[in-house]
């Protein structure tokens, strides 16, 4: 598919913070002459054009839907605005369009990013197709704007094949992630929450929640104000409704700032966390000189199913106090930046098409992972998936010896 330039795309809330020059208000409302699609945004075979609602989807996630427009500056550019490299602020109204402005005349792309979403779409793609069982139904709720980004934030997800399911929030304006990249490849994140720094649990979310089977909540949501009771809310019903809850930890920084509400969803509902090393260590308080295998062995006591990723050196699934060590797929890095979205799309692939054997879904997650890791952009591509699944699907035809710790405990989930 080809790249879309032009059409109406920016929101008109922007137009005010970026200057009155025609020459801006025109980039803003047709998405920047500048700025163009995501590449790698690839459509659905048969897909875009309509929308299916299941009896039951397979994971629906809830999580921050912000678009973001990502893009090539130097270090000048940063120290101009005042900006400190490699770091991620959340900003106002005024402070992004101080950037966006800043940025007319270079290049950049927008798409349907968030961390959830990255692994959403990953899994909708390795469950394209019916490899293995039935093809995959997944979903994503939130919060959007009536604004054109809250539009195309959900025509994209849906040309992946994710449905988001909530309605848009009348008058309301979409969050977004402005993610400018150094050459020397550290990322500095401005984010503007608009409306998606609310998420109200209502009917709606209720009836979303209660026809899935695996609920995932996204660890950015602690940081919204009042988002903690929409959580437990949502996985009070998931529970009633017989679906496993997993949690993403998202971020150090924001386990340390709501580390008891982390816990009161970990400990209370999930059946699944997913985190890194370091994230690892902070939910289980230790310090960094602790191993990651000790983490995840230690929230594996709290958790049936712990995902502990751990860079280039691996990964670790935990259950029932221990932990089953996954080694790195080879691959040669070209950016990190959604490697353990992609892993937790693998397990979450695993679960639903019935794997038993830890290894072998840790070898999958840690395939996709590396994929990723050895191309541009954060999305698992449309075949790259289906050949994933493939051969997924084969190696578990084939494998008839459960030698994990956890093969009965992942058969129970």
């Amino acid at each position: 598919m080809g790249k879309e330039k032009g059409g109406p795309f920016w929101d008109s809330s922007l137009s005010s913070s970026r200057g009155s020059s025609s020459s801006s208000s025109s980039k803003e409302d047709e998405f920047g002459s500048e700025g163009e699609e995501e590449e790698d945004d690839e459509e659905e075979e048969g897909l875009g054009s309509f929308c299916v609602s299941p009896d039951r989807w397979d994971v629906v996630g809830l999580g921050q839907a912000m678009v973001d427009f990502s893009g090539m500056v130097d270090d000048e550019f940063l120290e101009r605005l005042g900006l400190e490299k490699g770091t991620r602020k959340v900003v106002n109204h005024e402070e992004r369009g101080r950037v966006l402005q800043a940025m007319d005349g270079c290049s950049y792309k927008a798409a349907a990013g968030g961390s959830l979403s990255n692994s959403l779409v990953a899994l909708a793609r390795l469950g394209s197709k019916p490899i293995g069982g039935p093809a995959l139904n997944v979903a994503m709720a939130g919060s959007i704007g009536s604004d054109p980004l809250g539009g195309f934030y959900r025509s994209k997800l849906r040309r992946a094949n994710v449905n988001f399911l909530s309605p848009p929030i009348k008058d309301g304006t979409t969050g977004t992630v402005i993610v400018l990249t150094t050459p020397d490849a550290q990322r500095t994140m401005l984010a503007y929450q608009g409306t998606s720094s609310t998420i109200n649990y209502d009917s709606c979310l209720a009836g979303i929640v209660s026809k899935t089977n695996i609920f995932v909540v996204e660890g950015y949501l602690f940081e919204l104000p009042d988002t903690i009771k929409t959580i437990t809310k949502a996985c009070e019903e998931a529970r009633r409704s017989g679906a496993l809850v997993a949690v993403t930890a998202s971020d150090v920084s924001c386990i340390e700032r709501h580390y008891d509400d982390f816990w009161e969803i970990v400990g209370n509902f999930a059946d699944i966390v997913f985190a890194n090393s370091d994230e690892a260590r902070a939910l289980c308080n230790f310090s960094s000189k602790e191993s990651p295998v000790s983490a995840t062995r230690y929230l594996s006591h709290f958790v049936p199913l712990v995902s502990v990723t751990d860079g280039p050196r691996g990964s670790y699934i935990g259950v029932k106090g221990e932990a089953v060590y996954i080694p790195p797929s080879p691959c040669v890095p070209l950016d990190t930046c959604g490697a353990g979205d992609a892993y937790a799309s693998g397990i979450l692939y695993g679960i639903l098409r019935g794997a038993s054997d830890l290894k072998g879904m840790g070898t999958l997650a840690a395939r996709i992972a590396a994929t990723v890791v050895g191309q541009q952009g954060t999305r698992l591509r449309i075949q790259d998936a289906v050949d994933l699944a493939e051969s997924f699907s084969f190696n578990l035809e084939s494998s008839t010896v459960r030698t994990d710790v956890g093969s009965d405990h992942i058969s129970s989930l």
